[in-house]
């Protein structure tokens, strides 16, 4: 009988198959031999053409053996799916075949395929051995089914295998990745014999789960047993002492790898450059990289990242350049992810939107972490339009991709937008996590959107977020600018453990709403509470003090700032005691406080200054600021506005109308004062003169009614505040549309009189509102609050609680 097949070219490894001869063997032994050959060179396709001769002879396709041999052939070619349609043919496969069956998917996926198989086994009546469980194991890892792997165990528990050690090892992995940590440990002490295998499985569960002293304290443990750490081990430990940045056990690691010669292992290595890099030691990172003979991708990756972790952003995209020259191959989407974040901090679009171009080559678009990236990229880049466009465009979108675009519209100032993709993301079934809510909540404060705050308050109730020190700190600042500081101190106080960011929070809220006395009652408790104080507890105090006309209290904090607790002002702090001088008149103490920086002042202290002279009409050393500004570069329109506005209220219209020139010549436009109110949850923006509103006749209707009644009560329009050369009459007609009437007129038209009003505007409230808003609560009968863009003014029986100082 002449043989089925031969090995010609061995070297090749490659069976030819003589179609003829096949036709003339009377059994299946031929089938069985190349089907052996084909299995031992793993010969996918002369293993198929056996196949397709197979399904011919329907007399030999039936034998159990040759259906076993090419179910172990499809197994060792990694064709799963071909696999099973096999076996399946099989009566009674053997219990062997069924381990290699469920292995095939535990390594493979899909894993859950590996425990319907192992269900299904036991239904047949095949009894499991002792290398089923550490497959069908292994698949509840990979799909963290804690509750399945327990049923597991129980199995091997009555059938008494789980003292086997390939079992016990297998469910001390299973419970140590699923977090079940004390189910692990119960495991690994119950086993009489522990290998290298087991202890590295425990060390792993107890990395994993960020036990760092656990962990190490088993290595050692480990080795009083007579067990040396191998690279496995290694691997294992080094994710937790980067994450812990514990540089000086990092090198203790290295230098036992170097020892035991690990090093040169691409693993291992790749595990040391990357604690590295996380440790901020990137000089050591780099020695490594440049050691290791063979670097795969995650090596690469972690070179990158670790560029961008000790914020090396340029040489990072070095390094991506040079993979990308070398062209082996190695641009994955992790590291393209890294070099689209190297792009974002350094707001380099053009190289951003070249990797987002090779993304699109290489087919990475469909990879939502590179996807999350590209988004967050232009958002932050303040290219928010085209994120915008590419979330439209990518169809995987994950409560990651919300968050990014949410954060990305408050940081370019589009709160409304950003509450308009929370709600997106609601509809769309995703449930919220720590981190978008943490840019919700400051939209909400952005708007001053009472209601919507305290929706996106009960979320973080709902989802269990509320004892998050983050979240409790975003809930006092929404609040506080929200109106309701009442409400914030609540949050505060409740808390079960407040950090120096819930203090700052709490005192700047008090301050911005002209609390002085509350705030610094507060920042007396801290003193008391013991914890350190940082720079922006007395950014937060000095604000407070401007804004309750405390000076003396300021001066004194300003000094003991320096004195008690060592912290060097810097820019902001001067700005802060500028503010507070120049608000109480002082401006020549003011100046000489700037002449005395230890460093040169920038636009933003002048600008304080400038600020003050247009508050008490100072032109003279207003114009002498202006002329520091402009000699700094302005930075935005508001100092332009300032010194146009000083000149006006001063009748000097011709300076007023070279100011607004040289503006122009800059290429700065004056921001238009909006106002904008929430009402029923929903936000209705106004400009001054604004008659775009569907109800602008019954708002403007509204505000002949309220003038009327404010000027029998005493009410004098003040056309100093109109800063245009008109008329008289028509300067009143001017002040009378200003924004923030406007908001309050429709308020009034759609609340009840029983409801407060809260306005925000997005400049500083003129005088003739201020004066005017005053007789409105008299008339109304009613609370009214308007947040500008400096502080909370609480209006009340004809009053305001800032006494007219801001």
């Amino acid at each position: 009988m002449q043989c089925l097949s031969r090995i010609i070219k061995p070297d090749t490894f490659c069976i030819h198959i003589s179609t003829r001869t096949i036709i003339n063997i009377p059994s299946a032994t031929a089938y069985v031999h190349s089907l052996e050959l084909c299995i031992k060179f793993k010969s996918l396709k002369e293993g198929k053409k056996i196949h397709q001769h197979l399904l011919k002879n329907t007399s030999i396709i039936t034998n159990s053996l040759v259906l076993e041999k090419l179910t172990r052939l499809y197994i060792e070619c990694n064709k799963v799916e071909l696999a099973r349609r096999v076996f399946d043919e099989i009566p009674n496969p053997s219990v062997i075949l069924w381990n290699l069956m469920i292995r095939a998917y535990a390594w493979s996926g899909p894993f859950e395929y590996a425990i319907a198989a192992y269900r299904q086994m036991l239904i047949f009546g095949i009894i499991p051995t002792k290398f089923t469980y550490p497959f069908v194991l292994k698949a509840c890892s990979s799909l963290n089914a804690t509750e399945e792997g327990e049923k597991i165990h129980g199995h091997a528990m009555k059938v008494g295998l789980d003292s086997d050690a390939y079992v016990s090892t297998a469910l001390v992995d299973l419970y140590a990745k699923c977090g079940y940590l004390v189910e692990a440990w119960e495991v690994f002490c119950g086993m009489s014999c522990r290998d290298v295998v087991a202890w590295n499985a425990m060390i792993a569960g107890f990395s994993f789960q960020g036990a760092c002293d656990k962990a190490v304290h088993l290595v050692l443990e480990m080795q009083k047993t007579g067990i040396n750490p191998n690279s496995s081990t290694l691997v294992a430990i080094l994710p937790m002492v980067a994450q812990a940045t514990a540089l000086s056990q990092g090198k203790a690691i290295h230098g036992y790898c170097v020892k035991r010669r690990f090093d040169s292992d691409v693993v291992v290595g790749t595990g040391l450059l990357d604690m590295y890099g996380k440790c901020c030691c990137l000089p050591y990172a780099r020695m490594i990289f440049h050691l290791l003979g063979m670097k795969n991708e995650v090596t690469w990756s972690a070179m990158i990242g670790a560029c961008i972790t000790s914020d090396h952003m340029r040489e990072a995209l070095e390094f991506y350049d040079y993979l990308t020259f070398l062209d082996v191959g190695g641009l994955s989407p992790v590291i393209l992810g890294c070099a689209v974040r190297a792009c974002t901090k350094l707001i380099d679009m053009v190289r951003g939107a070249r990797i987002h171009c090779q993304t699109f080559k290489l087919g990475y678009l469909s990879d939502i972490m590179l996807g999350n990236t590209l988004l967050s990229m232009y958002a932050k880049c303040g290219k928010l339009d085209d994120a915008v466009r590419f979330f439209h465009e990518i169809n995987l979108k994950d409560k990651v991709s919300f968050g990014a675009m949410i954060s990305g519209c408050v940081q370019n100032g589009n709160a409304k937008q950003a509450l308009d993709f929370f709600h997106s993301m609601n509809t769309s079934g995703l449930e919220p996590d720590v981190a978008t809510m943490l840019g919700v909540l400051p939209a909400c404060a952005h708007l001053a959107a009472p209601r919507r705050g305290a929706c996106a308050h009960g979320y973080a109730i709902v989802l269990g977020f509320v004892n998050d020190t983050a979240i409790c700190n975003a809930l006092i600042d929404m609040y506080a600018k929200c109106g309701k500081v009442s409400t914030a101190r609540k949050i505060f106080n409740r808390m079960h453990k407040q950090d120096i960011v819930s203090w700052n929070s709490m005192i700047a809220g008090y301050g911005i709403h002209g609390l002085g006395s509350d705030a610094l009652s507060l920042f007396h408790e801290l003193r008391a509470a013991g914890l350190k104080l940082d720079d922006v507890t007395f950014i937060s105090v000095l604000t407070a003090c401007s804004h309750s006309g405390l000076v003396r209290e300021g001066k004194q904090f300003f000094d003991a700032m320096v004195r008690d607790y060592s912290i060097s002002p810097r820019i902001d702090h001067y700005i802060c005691m500028v503010d507070l001088l120049g608000r109480a008149g002082l401006l020549e103490e003011a100046k000489a406080l700037i002449e005395n920086m230890p460093f040169e002042p920038d636009v933003h202290v002048w600008g304080a200054l400038l600020a003050a002279c247009r508050i008490h009409r100072n032109i003279e050393l207003g114009e002498e600021a202006s002329k520091k500004i402009q000699s700094l570069g302005p930075e935005s329109t508001g100092n332009f506005v300032l010194l146009s506005n000083l000149y006006s209220s001063a009748g000097r219209w011709e300076n007023a109308a070279d100011t607004r020139i040289m503006q122009r010549d800059w290429g700065f436009k004056k921001i238009p004062g909006c106002s904008w109110v929430e009402i029923y949850g929903s936000i209705h923006a106004f400009l001054g003169g604004d008659r775009s509103h569907p109800m602008s006749t019954e708002i403007y209707k509204k505000l002949e009614e309220l003038l009327v009644e404010m000027k029998r009560l005493g009410y004098c329009a003040r056309p100093s505040f109109v800063l245009q050369d008109v008329e008289e009459e028509e300067k009143e007609h001017i002040l009378l549309y200003h924004s923030e009437k406007l908001a309050i007129a429709f308020a009034i038209v759609c609340l009840s009189a029983s409801q407060p009003i809260l306005v925000t505007k997005n400049l500083r409230v003129c005088g003739d509102c201020h004066e005017a808003i005053k007789y409105m609560t008299l008339v109304t009968k009613r609370k009214i609050t308007v947040r500008d863009a400096t502080r909370f003014h609480h209006f009340k029986e004809g009053t305001c609680n800032c006494r007219d100082f801001w």
